[in-house]
């Protein structure tokens, strides 16, 4: 019977030399790769670090240090938060989706940050899309429209005809290039009435000149403006959550008058694109548990806020077309970020 031992002495040494490198190179990834999933197993077997891309005591910040304390307890390993405010969020976010795709460095911010960046700041140096994987959305606190308390007005309807009325455009106060100026003047294109823009370095500023009767109406998270709604200072005319909203009883929603009009502060997490789908999941089942539990889910009511259900999948198709909706408002109206 012929013999089946390969003859390799026609082969060059150069050829030989390079087969053997292949060979080895061969079974370095392959080891490479058996760590990589074993260290993905493990997950996570160090600290992790959820940046926040704003200051303490924030709706994120709040957040994220609720769920820092239950990750850390679950995982038994320490979940710091750190904060690296400035850019308008933009530099904490672009942190993280410049760090190592391990799941060892997170994000927790309004998703706002990230669906609006790309048309305010042209020279953003990160995709939103592409270079952060969403985890999931913990919390949504939708917007509420509040006006002065002295304003005689209880809908959106009736500030529409006391506008017009009036013969000049209501004062809303808003951070420039946010989220909530966007919602104003969305919902005043759609009314028919118009609103002259104060621009503020901050939500908290403008509800304050609110409260103080020195702007006519304002739109913020409901986390933001239920204190003052509650202690008589303001009035909430509407919400912007797709149903009436617990945390606000008896407010009609815009969606009732203005179909599919939802909008408001998406808190996500989110990990640098790239990351292994296995810890992602691993991140989005224990978020998912955490925020279903009674005493957590009451907390969040309590910030006003509610948990998505939204998947990983879902919440980044939700992204894009929250990017394509943001942006033909900025452009249509020409908004410059600060």
């Amino acid at each position: 019977m012929p013999s089946t031992t390969l003859d390799t002495s026609f082969i060059p040494r150069i050829g030989r030399r390079s087969i053997v490198g292949l060979a080895a190179a061969a079974l370095l990834a392959g080891a490479s790769l058996a760590a990589h999933a074993q260290d993905t197993a493990a997950y996570p077997h160090k600290p992790i670090r959820i940046i926040v891309p704003n200051p303490p005591g924030g709706t994120s910040d709040v957040l994220a240090r609720l769920l820092a304390k239950e990750l850390g307890e679950t995982f038994k390993q320490t979940v710091i938060v750190e904060n690296k405010a400035g850019g308008n969020g933009q530099i904490g976010a672009s942190y993280v989706a410049k760090s190592a795709p391990d799941g060892y460095t997170l994000l927790v911010l309004d998703m706002s940050v990230l669906t609006i960046g790309p048309s305010v700041i042209p020279q953003l140096n990160y995709n939103p899309v592409k270079d952060l994987a969403p985890i999931a959305i913990p919390a949504y606190s939708p917007h509420l429209l509040v006006v002065r308390q002295d304003l005689p007005v209880k809908n959106i309807d009736e500030l529409a005809a006391y506008q017009k009325k009036s013969g000049k455009p209501l004062s809303f106060g808003t951070p420039l290039a946010s989220i909530s100026q966007l919602a104003g003047i969305l919902l005043a294109q759609d009314r028919g009435f118009e609103f002259n823009v104060i621009g503020y370095k901050g939500g908290a500023q403008a509800l304050a000149d609110l409260a103080g009767a020195q702007i006519d109406t304002a739109m913020a998270s409901v986390l933001a403006t239920n204190p003052l709604v509650q202690g008589g200072k303001i009035k909430a005319i509407a919400v912007t959550s797709a149903k009436p909203f617990a945390a606000v009883p008896g407010v009609p929603t815009v969606a009732s008058q203005i179909p599919n009009f939802v909008t408001g502060s998406w808190q996500g997490l989110l990990a640098p694109g790239g990351t292994p789908p296995a810890v992602l999941e691993k991140l989005q089942s224990e978020v998912q548990r955490i925020v279903a539990r009674p005493d957590v889910a009451k907390r969040l009511q309590e910030l006003g806020s509610e948990p998505s259900d939204m998947t990983r999948q879902q919440i980044a198709t939700w992204m894009q077309a929250e990017t394509t909706r943001w942006g033909k408002v900025v452009k249509d109206n020409n908004v410059k970020a600060e």
